[in-house]
């Protein structure tokens, strides 16, 4: 085939001519892509109970205000809620002192016959009005309390999830703490037969969010395997709950043989895994810690225990386990928090909690020989 010679000016003109084709069509993407974005609005979380379970604030956050319409109950018409209330005018009207009375309003509609999309939105807007409206969430009433509880026993999960929202928005008042503790065995009966990640997240943070009292421990021993089996699943928000739980209840002498003899996956030290997020590590970290220090204690030491070769005793502190390898290789890890608590747990592992009496660390207490 012959070659057709261009001169060098046609050569010019040709890649100029490309250029510009190739910058107009940058510019019109640009352009399509602008105005997609103008007019693709972000989706409207509260069509989804579960969705706005994510969103509700913890105590101490403020939530944005007028993010989602407030229901209203129409003064006649029945029970059925119209949208549009304003909380942003609610809190105006408590800035100066006067009560909105939307509060309330909400928990009277939440005690009429609702369908479980309506309830969902009336515990999401009582949730956040009780954040908010602080001084109308301090009138409320033990009673008020107890309907908002008594939606665990729907029969819809995202019904249950907002009300476990809702009791934790109120678990902030010093007042109704010993209420929401009598819904204790309730919560954990939920999150051990419903296997729901949104769920887990909205009944773990509530519990995590009180002290459990003591009657609650029988049922938490009958749940324990269920809480490892959320700590091992692959949902981080609920895995950090679940094991901030374990962590409290490693403290607690009656609880701790149960913790360290429950059952756990044969690839349990994974979650030790550096490649983990590091807010999960140091929760991990912090749990290995306080086992260490509670089977390190005189007091459980003075019993001979026995575990089962699938415990999580044997996965941490067995002949077999690979826990010092793990934690040596976290010592180097990016976050300065979790190098920090590897080294409390290495320190934890190689001297017993009573070695103030004693000269030096026995060697048959640690997991690390001489050479780490």
């Amino acid at each position: 085939m012959s070659c057709i010679r261009q001169s060098p000016g046609q050569m010019d003109i040709r890649r100029g001519v490309v250029s510009l084709a190739t910058g107009a069509g940058a510019v019109y993407l640009l352009y399509k892509a602008i105005k997609a974005g103008i007019k693709c609005q972000p989706p409207f979380c509260s069509a989804s109970p579960i969705c706005i379970a994510r969103e509700c604030p913890r105590p101490g956050e403020r939530a944005r205000p007028q993010e989602v319409p407030i229901p209203q109950v129409s003064g006649v018409g029945g029970p059925e809620p119209v949208w549009g209330g304003c909380l942003g005018l609610a809190i105006e009207r408590e800035r100066h002192g006067r009560d909105s009375g939307e509060l309330r309003r909400l928990l009277n509609s939440l005690e009429c016959k609702q369908d479980a999309y309506t309830k969902s939105m009336i515990l999401h807007s009582i949730t956040r009005c009780v954040y908010l409206l602080e001084s109308e969430a301090s009138t409320c009433t033990n009673d008020d309390v107890m309907l908002v509880g008594s939606m665990l026993d729907d029969k819809d999960n995202s019904v249950k999830i907002q009300a476990l929202n809702t009791l934790k928005a109120f678990s902030g008042i010093r007042k109704f703490r010993l209420k929401i503790q009598e819904h204790a065995i309730k919560v954990l009966e939920l999150i051990s037969t419903i296997w729901d990640s949104e769920l887990h997240i909205a009944g773990l943070r509530l519990l995590n969010n009180f002290p459990l009292p003591d009657f609650v421990h029988p049922q938490l021993r009958r749940v324990m395997p269920a809480l490892m089996e959320i700590l091992q699943s692959d949902y981080i928000l609920a895995q950090v709950q679940a094991i901030r739980l374990l962590s409290t209840l490693a403290q607690k002498n009656d609880l701790l043989y149960d913790i360290l003899n429950c059952h756990v996956h044969s690839n349990f030290l994974n979650l030790f895994q550096s490649t983990q997020p590091g807010s999960l590590l140091f929760e991990v970290l912090v749990f290995a810690e306080r086992l260490s220090e509670g089977r390190s204690s005189p007091h459980y030491r003075a019993v001979k225990w026995h575990y089962n070769e699938q415990s999580l005793h044997e996965a941490l502190f067995g002949d077999d386990s690979r826990l010092a390898d793990r934690l040596l290789a976290l010592v180097i890890h990016p976050e300065e928090d979790v190098q920090i608590q590897a080294c409390k747990v290495i320190v934890s592992l190689q001297c017993p909690q009573d070695v103030g009496i004693r000269p030096s660390c026995p060697p048959s207490h640690s997991c690390f020989n001489n050479g780490e």
